[in-house]
């Protein structure tokens, strides 16, 4: 697993994908966080955590649509599935390298909090569990493009289904307001990645939120693996 893991890591940065995402994202990072901290002048970076969730949309999609579908096109999915690894380890290698990069790129963009300290006193709990909120959303979004991947053999496909999907995911519970059945609602809000990391930009840890957010990156991982499971024996 450990070798699936160092050689996807190693792609990133031997083809121009690994470079692209981070200038991308750190570019819409900084430009996100000077209009809705610099330019309000306020200290409270929920904002741009909220705004940088719809960013994501756009920008986990550059690292997981090639993780399978560039496999099954070059024709070395094979290689993968008969080498000495799991399925779990397979998926959950190319999983990790996927957000290993998120991780470690959204950990660089922090440097954009410095200045905002100047702005007046900063909420380090808040700021904090925007963080934290912000990663668990990138957990779940980078199996839901791990998926996607791994039902195509093209990168186009596998980019705008991950888009799509995860803008389902994200805008679910804002069509409560359209909708007179309660039932429905309730399943809506439920589904809503949006709604779930509110208590984290207060400052608190939400065990239920990160419940979830683990849940909802276990399942899309399971059915990562069933879809191999389905191929090697079909």
């Amino acid at each position: 697993m450990f070798a699936i893991y160092k050689r996807e890591m190693r792609s990133y940065f031997t083809t121009p994908i690994g470079y692209i995402f981070s200038a991308v994202f750190l570019a819409i990072s900084g430009f996100v966080l000077s209009i809705s901290t610099f330019h309000s002048g306020t200290t409270d970076v929920s904002g741009y955590t909220q705004l940088m969730v719809f960013g994501y949309i756009l920008l986990l999609p550059l690292l997981t649509m090639r993780c399978f579908s560039e496999e099954r096109r070059m024709k070395t999915e094979q290689v993968l599935m008969t080498s000495p690894v799991s399925l779990f380890g397979m998926v959950f290698a190319k999983f990790l390298a996927a957000y290993t990069m998120f991780a470690g790129t959204t950990l660089v963009s922090c440097v954009y909090f410095i200045p905002v300290a100047r702005l007046g006193s900063v909420n380090y709990p808040k700021t904090f569990g925007c963080l934290i909120a912000m990663l668990l959303v990138g957990l779940c979004f980078s199996a839901v493009g791990i998926f996607i991947s791994s039902l195509t053999d093209s990168q186009m496909t596998a980019a705008i289904g991950t888009v799509l999907v995860l803008l389902a995911f994200v805008c679910a519970s804002m069509f409560n307001g359209l909708i007179d059945a309660q039932w429905i609602r309730t399943i809506l809000s439920w589904i809503s990645v949006y709604s779930r990391f509110t208590y984290f930009t207060y400052g608190i840890f939400d065990t239920a939120g990160a419940l979830y957010y683990l849940s909802i990156t276990g399942v899309f991982l399971f059915l990562s693996v069933r879809v191999f499971e389905r191929r090697r024996w079909a």
